[in-house]
């Protein structure tokens, strides 16, 4: 099988871990007889410095051509402490995902039996640790409105989120814990965020369509805590 795959290094510690990832997916695939064409792109703070473009329409055709993306860090502590800098690298991680769609921000988290001993949590709190977290990846805060005025004094940044954007994580929630232990946790702030309110109303419309799933619904603050106390009892988290 021949695998088209986009090689994003980016900044940092990006090109060293991508280094040493391109040299396990060359392994793998010699053994199983898969081909794989690197195509490399530049993004991040790399390509500022080559272009002015945190995510160039170069790298964009890379991906758009490709079966799949291995991207690696983004950012640059140059642009850190610089409040006026215009350009950041971290805007192309954010256009990369909203142009190509990439919506879910996928998690697993789990224990492995050898290393349990060597956590500060008591074995019986972590032993079967085996959950992942959905998130979603091209709405809310981080692409919602955002300025200054007052002249500068105050900044704000809205959090939006549509009915739409919320369905599609969720679905993916639902589908994966339906192949898993049939849990699934929303975790919001329902209590005082109205786009929690809406997140809550989505996922509870959801439920007759997924009867097998048992849904819970926790507050933030409250999850935080029981992921400390007893993240074995959590599956799916949304």
């Amino acid at each position: 099988m021949d695998l088209k795959i986009a090689l994003l290094p980016g900044d940092g510690i990006g090109p060293e871990i991508i280094e040493q990832a391109v040299l396990v997916c060359d392994k793998i695939a010699k053994r199983f007889d898969h081909n794989i064409i690197w195509k490399k792109g530049l993004v991040g703070a790399a390509a500022i410095e080559d272009c002015g473009n945190p995510y160039p329409e170069k790298t964009h055709k890379i991906c758009l051509e490709s079966d799949a993306i291995l991207f690696g860090a983004i950012g640059d502590p140059k642009y850190d402490n610089d409040p006026l800098a215009k350009v950041r690298p971290e805007q192309g991680l954010l256009k990369m995902r909203k142009d190509l769609g990439l919506f879910a921000n996928i998690r697993p988290t789990f224990t492995f039996p050898s290393l349990i001993n060597n956590s500060p949590l008591k074995k019986e709190r972590i032993e079967g640790t085996d959950l992942v977290f959905l998130r979603e990846l091209t709405g809310g805060i981080y692409f919602g409105e955002k300025g200054r005025k007052d002249g500068g004094e105050t900044a704000y940044d809205i959090c939006s989120y549509t009915k739409q954007e919320i369905k599609r994580l969720a679905k993916k929630g639902f589908e994966m814990a339906m192949k898993r232990s049939k849990k699934l946790c929303c975790v919001d702030k329902a209590n005082v965020l109205e786009t929690s309110r809406l997140w809550r109303e989505t996922v509870q419309e959801m439920e007759k369509d997924f009867p097998q799933v048992e849904v819970s619904y926790e507050f933030v603050d409250a999850v935080a805590m029981r992921l400390v106390q007893w993240p074995n009892s959590y599956d799916v988290l949304i």
